[in-house]
């Protein structure tokens, strides 16, 4: 049988450009109306007992090609269960060999959470006891933007994800927080009793349709929107910035995935112009409760911290934080395997991602209620 490659399904990502036997060039696909690209997704059928040769010869080109190194593509012979592939990055482009005896294969830059997936995520969650849930609106190729609600203390906290929709070990976090958050743990009855908590699954679905790494429909970033959002570019901020208008925050963590960076980290709210010593040592203090409760998480590694007043507030955590006076900041998970806990052959998984989740609800639990 001879080998095919395509990405023709929901997230797919990738361009066949040559090939032929197991040796083929391949390119990623920018974001519709965008310079941005590095995800990729794509099914190769015919692949028993061939030694695979795929180069994608664009990556040099990508958004983050610093996120290549020490990378290792996921291969998957179930589209369910991903492991590492054999990856290397040379002259712009990486290159995954693999041999199998099973006749299809799936690669993916990580994990995917597709839109099923999603959907029946959505549905999920709708049956969950002392669950809300609403429509905030329709994004720009139709599809809800939906907003949950869980709990009815004081404390105002908003969880979202996946502004990048390539980074999609965001959603995998939601699985493990929503799988938490309802339960009879001591701690989530705590977290409940103290907060109510405002949770979006998924605030870039188009996104994560088309096989995008980091825009929505228009081709526009999310996480560079919150100074301004419009109907025409980015409703999906417009939606949650009114909903969190007449909620209020006090605490909200935005979910994401660093390409480069192989370690778990925070990036905070520093340089916003409301920052305060009082608001700093409540944030540490999580972090600190953060870093108790997992060795996936570390302080060492991370972003630079801007100096006073020098904080992007287009960015959500920033935002979020001066414009509600709040404790925000951003989770960032690595595409790459966890340097201060590495696995060889899963890398930092889906599996890692839900358990941080539920990690991050429990340092809120020892925090909660000096919001």
């Amino acid at each position: 049988m001879s080998i095919t490659i395509t990405a023709d399904f929901d997230g797919g990502n990738i361009e066949v450009l040559s090939g032929q036997g197991g040796a083929w060039d391949l390119a990623i696909r920018p974001d519709h109306n965008s310079h941005y690209y590095q995800w990729f997704y794509f099914r190769v059928d015919g692949a028993a007992g061939v030694d695979l040769t795929l180069r994608l010869t664009n990556a040099g080109g990508s958004a983050y090609t610093g996120g290549w190194e020490n990378y290792r593509a996921r291969v998957s012979t179930d589209n369910a269960d991903w492991l590492c592939a054999d990856t290397s990055y040379e002259n712009g482009v990486l290159t995954i060999r693999h041999r199998t005896d099973a006749d299809t294969l799936w690669f993916a830059y990580f994990a995917p959470f597709d839109s099923q997936r999603h959907r029946a995520f959505v549905a999920q969650v709708k049956t969950l006891p002392g669950m809300a849930h609403r429509v905030l609106g329709q994004t720009l190729d139709g599809r809800d933007l939906d907003l949950f609600t869980l709990g009815d203390g004081p404390a105002k906290v908003w969880l979202y994800a996946r502004q990048h929709p390539g980074e999609t070990m965001a959603e995998w976090w939601m699985e493990g927080a929503i799988a938490f958050l309802p339960g009879s743990d001591p701690a989530a009855q705590h977290l409940r009793q103290a907060a109510t908590f405002y949770i979006v699954l998924n605030m870039n679905p188009d996104g994560s349709a088309r096989g995008h790494l980091r825009t929505n429909a228009a081709g526009v970033d999310l996480n560079r929107e919150w100074g301004g959002p419009t109907m025409e570019r980015s409703p999906e901020i417009v939606y949650v910035l009114d909903a969190m208008q007449k909620s209020g925050v006090d605490f909200a963590i935005d979910v994401h995935g660093d390409e480069a960076i192989p370690h778990v980290f925070m990036a905070g709210f520093e340089g916003t112009p409301s920052w305060s010593e009082a608001r700093a040592a409540l944030y540490q203090s999580y972090l600190d409760r953060l870093m108790a409760r997992t060795a996936d998480f570390q302080t060492t590694y991370g972003y630079d911290i801007p100096g006073p007043g020098a904080a992007n507030l287009a960015i959500s955590t920033n935002a979020v934080a001066e414009r509600f006076t709040a404790i925000a900041m951003t989770l960032e998970m690595p595409f790459k395997d966890h340097d201060d806990a590495p696995e060889p052959v899963r890398a930092w998984s889906p599996d890692r991602s839900r358990k941080l989740g539920e990690t991050c609800l429990l340092a809120l639990a020892d925090i909660v209620e000096a919001l």
